[in-house]
């Protein structure tokens, strides 16, 4: 399962990488009918999006068939019930990044049973970089030209020598409760980062790029992939039950700042859901 979806991952990210050339070329104005919004008027989806989901669609149904299948453009099949093995998908995680020419989006694809990631592949559409795990086999990331390093988490063990990746709603009063939180967390942690992607969030606390991630409201095509990846390479896990309209929280630390980010996360009020006014 781990090499389907680093094979469908990357097809899909060589699809994605080509239509953004159509798309924009050198220009930043896009085709109309090329982009529509979702949850609000921030929260785009591009043709990208629904072009790459189809695919990998596609592409599990002719390497795996009788699995289920979740995507975050189409839904998909329920999460238990008939489908021993669900494929869980997110065809371009960082769309804002995509439409902005921000080289930080990727196509995450994960393979779970009851729920838990057993297999999963990230790919960064920019760099072709692919990292991929599978449950209790480690984690690594293979580079464009082929160079295969093993992931670990950062040895770090001060919090307050963390650098942190968190993300932000597309609902106004979800971000400015998450504003408030970062203003609290930000004097206690070495730096945060805002990258706009959260598989690649989860996949750098792998890397040791970052040293922990939170972020509320993530939805299981935003995590399932990337989180096992971050687990694999040593990351301590805490991630939602539900969907993101629920406002759980998601969190990946390394190992020797886990507790003590918790704990942290809990003092200004961050271990809470954060919910919508409007829900």
């Amino acid at each position: 399962m781990r090499a389907v979806a680093v094979t469908v991952a990357a097809e899909a990210a060589a699809h994605v990488r080509a239509r953004r050339r159509e798309l924009f070329g050198s220009d930043p104005t896009v085709e109309v009918g090329a982009v529509r919004t979702k949850s609000t008027i921030t929260d785009p989806v591009t043709i990208a999006d629904t072009e790459s989901e189809d695919l990998i669609r596609r592409r599990l149904t002719q390497l795996r068939p009788g699995d289920g299948f979740l995507g975050e453009e189409g839904g998909g099949d329920a999460a238990t019930g008939e489908f021993r093995v669900r494929w869980v998908v997110d065809p371009v995680d960082g769309t804002v990044n995509f439409l902005y020419g921000i080289p930080a989006f990727a196509v995450s694809v994960a393979a779970q049973i009851d729920g838990l990631s057993v297999a999963g592949a990230v790919v960064d559409v920019t760099t072709g970089d692919t990292y991929s795990a599978a449950a209790g086999r480690g984690a690594t990331l293979t580079t464009a030209d082929g160079t295969v390093t093993t992931l670990r988490c950062t040895s770090v063990t001060d919090v307050r020598l963390a650098l942190v990746a968190t993300g932000f709603s597309y609902d106004a009063d979800r971000r400015a409760h998450q504003g408030r939180l970062v203003a609290e967390l930000l004097p206690r942690v070495r730096d945060i980062r805002r990258i706009g992607a959260a598989a690649l969030d989860l996949c750098m606390v792998a890397a040791g790029r970052l040293d922990a991630h939170y972020e509320h409201g993530l939805n299981p095509w935003d995590w399932a992939a990337g989180a096992l990846v971050a687990a694999e390479a040593g990351a301590s896990l805490r991630l939602p039950a539900g969907f993101g309209a629920d406002g759980e929280l998601a969190v990946a630390a390394a190992p020797g700042i886990a507790d003590e980010f918790l704990t942290l996360l809990t003092e200004i009020g961050a271990d809470a859901p954060i919910t919508s006014r409007r829900r």
